[in-house]
């Protein structure tokens, strides 16, 4: 059974929402789901999982949210090479360009995409929430 971090921050609540959808999916494509706030992820549980979701909402001039997210973020990035991971926010304004400097940044760290990111304009509905589950079974692999 694949184990999977689901790691997210939260103003809002959601890019919760969307931590769960990608729980849903990992459930239902048969794997283990650990959901994590950042304080409670360190670069040493990496090699506890098979693959990771990182999950943060764009904040101020789309970016990564700055207090906890990024810190933790930045401390881990250097032990994620070769590891599968997916990435997944929320958004209220702007058109995604913290999503697309994210994953860029993820690739250069030498991480593999499980999937697109998934990004959601205010709550996961339609389309964004089935992307979650599409995300959370993709990392099941």
């Amino acid at each position: 059974m694949s184990k999977i971090a689901v790691v997210y921050w939260s103003g809002t609540g959601n890019t919760e929402a969307m931590a769960r959808l990608v729980e849903e999916g990992i459930i239902s494509a048969g794997g283990e789901a650990d959901l994590l706030t950042p304080a409670l992820f360190t670069p040493d549980m990496v090699g506890n999982y098979d693959a990771i979701a990182f999950g943060c909402p764009s904040m101020g001039a789309e970016q990564l949210e700055e207090e906890e997210f990024e810190p933790m973020f930045s401390a881990v990035k250097g032990s994620l090479s070769g590891k599968t991971i997916g990435l997944f926010g929320s958004y209220g304004w702007g058109d995604g360009e913290w999503m697309r400097t994210w994953a860029e940044e993820c690739e250069n760290a030498g991480c593999q995409m499980a999937t697109e990111p998934v990004i959601a304009c205010g709550a996961p509905e339609g389309e964004a929430a089935d992307a979650c589950r599409a995300l959370g079974k993709a990392l099941v692999g």
